[in-house]
């Protein structure tokens, strides 16, 4: 299996999601190897194998991967890569080797991009025509794929992660006396960020604040928006929240809030669901596990996202729902291998 990064070290959707399999698939007593970037890679992982990348590009540092890739392929039965950057060590192992070549898709670049690189949509039609079997990760992101470039892939959801909580009350440490709103994710156009802010200026409330939690490239313009609506005493931003820290920050929160333009899963919201905490979202794949109106559903737009504020903080018991396991993404996982190793 090829992957980018592993918890603690990178802790994305796709790295949590990659790290679960690889452990659970072991712990069934799957013969499985695990290929990263070296600078990424666990030390002393037995079954994890680091390749230095150097620098340039990801595309140049996955090119560095590919051939260490295709030689430890011919003794599996199996490769499985994730997403677009799995191109060139697939194909290559494929090539190279009597295996089946499987991808999961976590996401699309349409979902990451409001412009997507050509060369990743070109990528990603590639992997779909040369893949032997595709997995998407909701039935909303294989409905995209679909759409997108006709690959039919299977669906198995990720499972839910659980939060370390400590019992700090973050709350009381940003001084914050009424509703407590959390948002955390990459500062990039995709996560809706702006229509959440904007929805902050429309409730009109003084005793709802939010916090924003994480960083990227449009932080400085994030800030100078709310700056110009007029909200900066209502939005705090806190920066880059380490892993050990996040789950007092969901438990410490009256309502986790997830305004993506595109969200295929949404791993934060099982985060949240699991910390007792309220969840308002635009259409996303997690809501598929879950039971009708557990999630507040809002558009991505501020005048909807306002109102699902609104909706949830009048929520008095916690959420009641049935957590997915990682086990259950591990046996469907295991289930597919067999399928394709048989040739059905």
């Amino acid at each position: 299996m090829l992957g980018w990064g592993f918890p603690p070290n990178v802790t994305g959707g796709l790295d949590t999601h990659v790290g679960e399999l690889f452990d659970g698939l072991r712990e069934r007593g799957v013969d499985v190897e695990l290929v990263l970037p070296a600078e990424y890679a666990p030390e002393e992982r037995e079954g994890i194998e680091g390749v230095p990348t150097g620098d340039g590009d990801i595309v140049t540092r996955i090119g560095r991967i590919s051939k260490r890739f295709a030689e430890r392929a011919g003794e599996f039965d199996v490769v499985h890569t994730h997403d677009w950057f799995g191109y060139g060590p697939g194909s290559r192992a494929k090539s190279n080797a009597d295996v089946r070549w499987i991808t999961s898709f976590h996401s699309l670049s349409t979902d990451r991009n409001v412009t997507p690189p050509q060369r990743e949509l070109e990528t990603e039609r590639r992997v779909v025509e040369r893949s032997d079997y595709l997995i998407s990760v909701s039935h909303l992101l294989a409905h995209n794929l679909y759409e997108q470039y006709g690959g039919e892939s299977h669906v198995i959801h990720n499972g839910f992660s659980t939060p370390i909580i400590t019992g700090r009350d973050v709350k009381a440490e940003l001084g914050i006396e009424g509703s407590m709103l959390f948002f955390v994710g990459r500062h990039t156009d995709q996560k809706g960020i702006t229509h959440l802010l904007y929805a902050m200026k429309k409730l009109r409330d003084p005793s709802v604040t939010l916090v924003v939690g994480g960083k990227g490239h449009l932080t400085r313009q994030l800030e100078k928006f709310v700056e110009l609506l007029g909200v900066e005493d209502r939005v705090e931003f806190v920066g880059y929240i380490p892993e050990e820290e996040l789950g007092d920050y969901y438990a410490s929160a009256d309502a986790f809030v997830s305004p993506s333009l595109s969200e295929p899963f949404g791993i934060t919201i099982t985060e949240a669901l699991a910390a007792g905490t309220h969840v308002v979202a635009t259409p996303c794949g997690v809501a598929e596990c879950l039971p009708d109106g557990l999630i507040v559903e809002v558009e991505p737009d501020s005048d909807s996202i306002a109102d699902g504020i609104r909706e949830v903080l009048a929520r008095e018991e916690p959420p009641k729902y049935e957590p997915r396991t990682w086990e259950q993404v591990v046996d469907e996982t295991v289930y597919v291998y067999e399928t394709v190793v048989d040739g059905e």
